[in-house]
């Protein structure tokens, strides 16, 4: 059965449902829905382990963000099918972010603050430098030439300053933060789970493009100032580790899940860009080789 038939088979509308399908998903098939309650989203895809992505844990971060007003509605579940209300708006892009920087924050110190209170059921630590370490185990048996990889990535681990746990999304691509004109929204909770703050910050810098001074403001906000010489080298490793699991989940996606329509190469050699860039940036700053 195609997904549109099982879509239109679900329990949960109103009427006959109107499908569409959304474009734009890396690892998940979407559809917008609408019936006689209004617009609706579906997300269809099954757990991929090689990203250590869990469809329960989704449902649980899904669930817990609603809850906390950050992320819409969950209307219905089943094992890897997810319904949650259609937002009417505009997803972000790499120039939004950096307009948008304090209203982003202000957002993601919202999840940093309140989400743990609204989750339940088992779930993970999200630690990227468990990530990569597994990504390059995964790619060494397709042959690929990673090179240094493995110190760096331990290098940057060694640099990262103790932080509190908190829950995080992991995954803040501009696509994943929608404005309605009104208020921003997240979406897509793949990733979500608990981590430190850091991941999340460096991870809206990398994936918003930010420059020096863009990182500034970012830190200034988040820490209200409180952001010593120490933090600020942290978060400017993780900014690396951040581009680093984009370019090579973009390899792994070619190799494992291969979703039509998506081009891996092409995501994987801007985030090479940027990760490369990044390392530079880094040692020409603080003077030594990673």
């Amino acid at each position: 059965m195609s997904f549109e038939g099982r879509i239109a088979k679900l329990d949960c509308w109103q009427g006959k449902p109107k499908i569409e399908p959304l474009k734009g998903g890396l690892s998940t098939s979407s559809f917008k829905v609408t019936d006689l309650k209004g617009d609706h989203v579906v997300r269809i895809g099954s757990d991929i382990p090689v990203h250590h992505v869990s469809r329960k844990q989704e449902r649980a971060l899904s669930l817990a963000a609603a809850q906390a007003h950050v992320s819409p509605e969950v209307t219905y579940f089943e094992d890897d099918l997810l319904v949650i209300d259609f937002i009417h708006g505009q997803t972000m892009t790499e120039a939004g972010m950096k307009q948008n920087l304090p209203r982003i924050i202000d957002l993601i110190r919202g999840v940093h603050t309140s989400l743990a209170s609204h989750l339940r059921g088992s779930v993970t630590i999200f630690w990227v430098f468990h990530v990569l370490r597994d990504y390059v185990s995964l790619l060494k048996n397709h042959n690929s030439h990673l090179g240094p990889i493995e110190k760096i990535i331990s290098s940057l681990e060694t640099i990262q300053e103790p932080m509190p746990i908190i829950v995080g999304h992991h995954d803040l691509l501009p696509a994943n933060i929608i404005d309605d004109g009104k208020r921003l929204w997240l979406i897509d909770w793949e990733y979500g789970g608990f981590g430190t703050a850091m991941f999340d910050l460096a991870n809206i810098s990398a994936n918003g493009n930010f420059d020096a001074k863009d990182d500034n403001a970012l830190l200034e906000h988040y820490f209200q100032g409180k952001n010593p010489e120490t933090l600020i080298k942290s978060f400017d490793a993780m900014k690396i580790a951040s581009s680093l699991r984009e370019m090579l989940w973009a390899e792994i996606s070619a190799h494992y899940l291969a979703l039509p329509g998506v081009d891996y190469a092409a995501h994987g050699a801007e985030y090479k860009k940027r990760s490369d860039a990044a390392i530079a940036q880094f040692e020409i700053k603080y003077g030594y080789r990673l």
